[in-house]
């Protein structure tokens, strides 16, 4: 055999090698990382302070409850960077006037999404993260007083575009895994509903519908949201306890409104995989967990 057949034969055998080479390194990288979900069911009890004084001039205290789901991963694109949530909360107020004498009940529900970039800032015996984004919240519901002899009810309506950030801290407690979060939602601009003075809802029954919708800016309308939590790592179960507080103001038509909100939080759940999930059999997938 010339030596020009073995120069023929050994790229040939190079190019084969190469071409496995290639085949193997294009399955490996389209190998799908692994996206737990954070998944949180909490309930929340404390103390509501509201003034609405479309109803009332007078400010109401009470009870105030609360249940909410929390749905936390990391995106589809670059997850390593970004993570999304999902919140969908209810809550329920009793509160009563200076004398006692009245009571007034507000039920409400909550949406809201979130996508944040992430920053990693490792540390030896900790990891901390820092996320910052934008999100959208939706709430709505209304305001009972049965004692109005004329308007008894009163609507409530809010869309709104604004920031959301989180800090997580993720440490031991001995041999206890241990998650320490701070969440803050800043809404910034958005639409809600608001009556004239003094206008009834008959009055809007009939045909009187203009003027209802209102531009939101900190210039009439000031919201925020706070969740301060501690998140203990029970094997596959996390427990968490935390504190939420929440303010939701506006002033326009003359009427001014103001919720305040202080409560306990406690919750369970945990990082779940999806059952349907595939990913290839010849490697080990990376698993990018959201916050933990």
């Amino acid at each position: 055999m010339t030596i020009k057949s073995y120069i023929k034969r050994l790229c040939c055998l190079t190019a084969m090698l190469a071409s496995f080479g290639m085949a193997g390194a294009a399955e490996a990288d389209s190998v799908t990382p692994l996206r737990p979900v954070v998944s949180i069911f909490s309930a929340e009890i404390g103390g509501a302070h509201m003034l609405d004084t479309y109803l009332s001039p007078l400010r109401y205290n009470g009870l105030h409850l609360g249940l909410a789901w929390e749905h936390i991963q990391a995106t589809g694109f670059a997850p390593e960077r970004w993570i999304r949530r999902l919140e969908l909360s209810a809550d329920y107020n009793r509160t009563h006037n200076p004398a006692g004498n009245h009571r007034n009940h507000a039920l409400q529900a909550q949406a809201q999404w979130s996508l944040m970039r992430r920053w990693r800032v490792a540390a030896p015996t900790a990891d901390l993260q820092l996320m910052a984004g934008g999100e959208t919240t939706l709430r709505g519901g209304m305001l009972y007083s049965g004692h109005n002899s004329n308007n008894v009810v009163s609507a409530r309506g809010h869309w709104s575009i604004g920031a959301a950030a989180m800090a997580v801290y993720n440490t031991r407690l001995g041999r206890l895994p241990v998650t320490l979060s701070y969440r803050l939602s800043l809404p910034v601009a958005g639409v809600f509903y608001s009556p004239e003075y003094g206008e009834s809802y008959y009055e809007m029954y009939v045909g009187n519908r203009g003027g209802l919708a209102h531009f939101g800016w900190w210039g009439n309308r000031f919201d925020m949201e706070n969740l301060l939590a501690v998140d203990l790592h029970l094997g596959a179960t996390v427990l968490r306890l935390g504190y939420r507080n929440r303010f939701a103001t506006s002033w326009v038509n003359s009427l001014s409104v103001r919720e305040r909100n202080h409560a306990f939080v406690i919750g369970i759940g945990g990082e779940i995989l999806s059952l349907g999930y595939r990913h290839a059999t010849t490697a080990s997938p990376h698993t990018i967990s959201s916050i933990y």
